[in-house]
Parts: structure tokens; sequence; C-alpha cells
């Protein structure tokens, strides 16, 4: 029933929107496969739509081939989530050759990400601190195949963060561990889900903030950075030779096609991007309840805009603002 009385509401604020205003013109904006873009991605959605009379929808795709549509044939116009640092060449070249760039920031305190243990492995094993030390006890984390090999859990094609585990797993070459590979954020999220209801140990790619952490404690494992050699080689998923190298602390951006940031005759819209900015604990609060709900990106937006207030109020001005609430 809670399923069916969101649906009913988000046609009847798709169609009065739609017919309310028109003088924006379409928005495409890209919806990418985890959580906080989802809800992210829809809140830009619903507050273009109802509070600036766009014609905005959402773009299912992944980060990579999302990215290089952007810059090859200009669609989606924005992506709301993403992490240039984890594009390699994709990014860098498109922005070098003038077709994509930033236009605001998504999450101001930044994304991490890294590869994880189970809280209760950590607390049960206190010298393992870092990516070297896990590598070192194979037996604390079994692959299912073959448990007498140590598994990394990687996650699926098409993220950033799924070619640079590829190239650390690589790089450390370490013939006791196997690379396991999911097919889908789901199912990265089940291994974990499994691994950690039956206590066992794991070693997963994954990244904060999300809501699965919030509901199974997961320690990142630590390693050194190297910024040249990530330039070089890790962020790189044709590159040959990497060396072992991890995540910093990452820039979570609002990316723009360089003819949407162009346009003239929608500043107030540019102004809402550059002005719009998300920290973790609030992309957390809005992931859990989803996750609790088992709610779509749309849903989260909408539980969002309804029961957060506080926060998306100062992205827009009071009469846009009074636009919105109207519609929900």
């Amino acid at each position: 029933m809670k399923r069916l009385l969101l649906s009913v509401a988000a046609l009847t604020l798709t169609v009065g929107v739609g017919a309310a205003n028109a003088e924006c013109g379409d928005i495409t904006i890209g919806e990418f496969s985890w959580q906080s873009n989802q809800a992210m991605a829809n809140v830009d959605k619903l507050i273009l739509s109802a509070g600036y009379g766009c014609n905005a929808s959402t773009v299912a795709g992944d980060t990579v081939p999302t990215i290089t549509a952007m810059i090859e044939k200009g669609q989606p116009d924005i992506a709301s989530e993403a992490t240039p640092s984890l594009l390699g060449d994709v990014y860098t070249n498109g922005a070098n050759e003038g077709r994509i760039g930033q236009i605001g920031t998504a999450i101001s305190d930044g994304q991490v990400s890294g590869w994880y243990i189970p809280a209760y492995v950590a607390e049960a094993h206190p010298e393992i601190k870092t990516v070297e030390d896990a590598m070192a006890h194979p037996e604390l984390f079994p692959s299912a195949e073959d448990p007498s090999k140590g598994a990394v859990i990687q996650g699926p094609q098409g993220w950033g963060d799924t070619v640079v585990t590829a190239q650390l797993f690589k790089g450390l070459n370490n013939p006791n561990f196997v690379m396991v590979p999911t097919g889908s954020a789901a199912a990265l999220d089940g291994v974990i889900a499994k691994a950690y209801e039956q206590k066992q140990g794991i070693i997963a790619q994954y990244w904060s903030p999300t809501s699965l952490l919030v509901q199974y404690p997961m320690v990142r494992l630590e390693m050194a950075h190297d910024p040249a050699e990530w330039a070089r080689c890790t962020s790189i998923q044709d590159c040959p030779d990497p060396k072992p190298n991890y995540w910093k602390l990452a820039e979570m951006v609002t990316l723009s096609t360089t003819a949407f940031s162009s346009r003239t005759d929608i500043p107030e819209v540019h102004e809402y991007l550059k002005t719009r900015s998300w920290t973790q604990e609030e992309v957390s609060k809005v992931m859990l309840w989803m996750t609790e709900n088992q709610a779509n990106g749309e849903d989260g937006a909408r539980w969002f805009l309804q029961n957060m207030p506080e926060v998306w109020t100062k992205w827009v001005p009071a009469e846009v603002a009074e636009k919105i609430k109207a519609s929900l």
C-alpha cells in the first residue's frame, strides 16, 4: 500500500509539474546504480521539475558509460554525483577537450572508497589495519569456491572503484588470494550481508557514505596513496603494470556537459546546482530510510523533501521552496 501511494503521488507530481511551466525545457540526469546517486539524481529531478518548471528526467546507466556518453553525445546533461578522480582519462580527456566540467559540489565532505573488513574481524584481530596485513592472512577471508585461498570481493563492471580494485589486486600479485567479481550493486551488498550475518571473514570493495555500512559496520583497511601512480596506472583499466596503490578521500562533484553549462536561458538552474550540496550524514539518513523501506531513488527523494526541509530549503529561493512543498 505504501509503495502504491508513493507511485500515485509521483504520477500526480509529474503531471502537475509538466503542465505548470515548460520554459526551462528538457533536462536529463544520469542515475547510477548505487543508492546515494539514485537519491540525489531524483532529488534534482523533482526540484528542477516542481521548483523551476523543467521537464527533468533521469537516465539509468553506470558511471563510465554515462560519463562517456556525456562527453561524446552530450547526453545526459547532468551527473548529480560523480568522482572525477575515479574516472581516469575518460573524464580528464573530456574536460581538456572542453566537453564536460564541474558545475557543483555533490557531497561537501567527499567520499572514501577502499577495501573493507567486518568490524568483528577487526576487533578480533587488532593487528590487521592495512591491506598488506589482511593479505597476509588468507585463512581469515576464505574464498567460497576454494577455501584454501583468500578472496577479495570486487564490485560490478562499469564502476570506477571496480577498476581500481582490479589494478590494486593485480599490483599486489598475491597467489594466496583470488578476486571474486559481482554482477551488480545488489549482488555486492548481498555478499557482504550474508558474510556478516554468518560472522564470516570477508574483504570487499566498498565506499562511504552508504546505508549498508550503517547496517553492517565495516572497517576500512589502510594503504598509502600515490597520486602519480594513480594517474599513471591505478585508475586506468587497460594499464598493464600497476603497482599497489590506494584511494584517497575523493571529491564528490556534480558534472554537466559544456552545452548544458553554457545555456544562457536557465541561470537560476545553474545557480541551484552550484548551491546544492549534501553532507555524508544527510545522504546516509536518506539511504537508510530507502533500505529499511525497500524504496527506490524517487521514493527516497520524495521522503527527503517531505522530511528534511531544513536541508534543501537552503538550496533554493523561498518562492521556489513553496512551489516544491505544494507539489508534495
